[in-house]
């Protein structure tokens, strides 16, 4: 088939795997890939025990002989645009983005192009028979910083596997509305929001999400703040924030109405009101590399957008000691 890239592996499946299903058994024999992908390659006759070829329900007894013929289809709905993108790293399992605050990950609807997924595409055609060309967790559209792409099915699914392990460090660096009087945990559940199905919030049917975060510098009325994911929830760090009543600054969703405190310089006035996306910056990304184990980090500089508020709120907590 054109466009598609195959491979076969042969395995016996262990004694311990007695009663299991067969896609239970495969997921644990086979863990480079997904359960989802191995019920598609048994549902579509890919796979052979003993001989026959059964259904991902049935029961196995352990022994048995499997042949896995595994194939990846290019997906050809994202179409290739060739974009400037920063990467830091690369390799022939992954690569590592440098993701500027504005460009959105994925496309969707009213916006099927200039994306990250299709600059990808344009950078390495190979990542179209990798799912969501390789992208295994998303940074929202105005947050600036590190992400990991997949370049292999094997890397994407060891990865996958990996953050549900919470085996990946990701730490961010942001700016809240507020003074904080220490660093702590918020360890809230998250879900849609029941009316405006673009936000996010807290929510006791929610998904588990866990936000550790610890002061850098504090400020007349704002905090810089680190942050490191735990879980990795859809805007989990404005949530969290937000919930605990110190919202990154310029945050549209979750920020409420722009916050000028009373008394402060006209620079930081101006340095307010025209930040214009949340102070969010992925930072660190620290993981084993999904193929040879090797641990590997990368840290990013904040943009200059957010040096330039820094360096505006310190301008004015340093006027206000005079």
């Amino acid at each position: 088939m054109a466009g598609a890239e195959f491979r076969e592996h042969r395995l016996q499946l262990p004694p311990e795997a007695t009663g299991m299903r067969l896609d239970q058994a495969l997921a644990r024999a086979l863990p480079e890939y997904s359960r989802a992908r191995l019920q598609a390659w048994i549902e579509a006759g890919r796979v052979e025990v003993d001989g026959r070829k059964l259904r991902g329900k049935d029961k196995v007894l352990g022994g048995e002989q499997v042949c896995v013929h595994a194939q990846w289809e290019a997906d050809t709905r994202v179409e290739p645009e060739a974009l400037e993108l920063t990467v830091v790293h690369r390799d022939r399992g992954i690569l590592v983005i440098d993701k500027p605050a504005g460009l959105v990950v994925h496309p969707g609807a009213g916006n099927p192009r200039h994306t990250l997924q299709n600059a990808l595409l344009a950078l390495d055609p190979a990542l179209s028979r990798v799912p969501r060309a390789g992208l295994v967790h998303r940074l929202d559209k105005d947050t600036s910083g590190l992400l990991v792409v997949a370049r292999t099915p094997q890397a994407h699914a060891r990865l996958v596997a990996a953050l549900a392990a919470r085996d990946v460090e990701r730490v961010y660096l942001g700016v809240s509305t507020g003074v904080m009087t220490g660093g702590g945990t918020i360890d809230e559940p998250i879900g849609r929001h029941r009316t405006q199905r673009t936000r996010m919030t807290v929510r006791a049917d929610g998904r588990e999400s866990v936000t550790h975060y610890r002061v850098i510098q504090r400020f007349r009325a704002h905090t810089h703040v680190r942050v490191q994911l735990e879980t990795g929830r859809t805007h989990q760090i404005r949530v969290h924030l937000g919930h605990i009543g110190y919202p990154l600054v310029g945050d549209p969703l979750y920020g409420g109405r722009k916050r000028v405190p009373a008394g402060c310089s006209p620079a930081l006035v101006e340095a307010l009101r025209t930040f214009s996306r949340q102070a969010l910056h992925a930072a660190r990304l620290a993981l084993e590399h999904p193929l040879t184990g090797k641990p590997l980090a990368w840290e990013s500089a904040l943009p200059a957008d957010m040096v330039g508020l820094l360096a505006a709120l310190e301008a004015d907590e340093r006027a206000a000691r005079r």
